[in-house]
């Protein structure tokens, strides 16, 4: 039996969601740059914690942005139509009135 795909169902627009991929690794970029000057400016064990994650954030980064699934939980359940049905009877009326 063929799944009927619903409207309500459909995954988010390749551009949205290319978008949202696009800001969540940007975001994180942001905190690597800033974890790399902070990390210039404190010293003692504050400043290997700055480095580390500028060491590390980028390889984050992409697993967080590359992460499959809508950040949207859709918890409702897909409703289908009913499906239309008419009988052939229906269409001989209409051929009578042509002739």
């Amino acid at each position: 039996m063929q799944k009927t795909q619903s409207v309500t169902n459909l995954d988010i627009s390749p551009e949205d969601e290319r978008k949202s991929r696009m800001i969540r690794y940007l975001t994180a970029m942001s905190i690597r740059v800033v974890c790399i000057v902070a990390g210039v400016y404190v010293e003692g064990p504050l400043m290997w914690v700055c480095f580390a994650g500028a060491i590390f954030l980028p390889y984050f980064a992409v697993i967080i942005a590359n992460a499959t699934g809508s950040s949207s939980a859709r918890s409702a359940e897909s409703v289908v139509a009913p499906q239309l049905q008419i009988e052939s009877t229906a269409f001989a009326v209409v051929d009578k009135e042509k002739s």
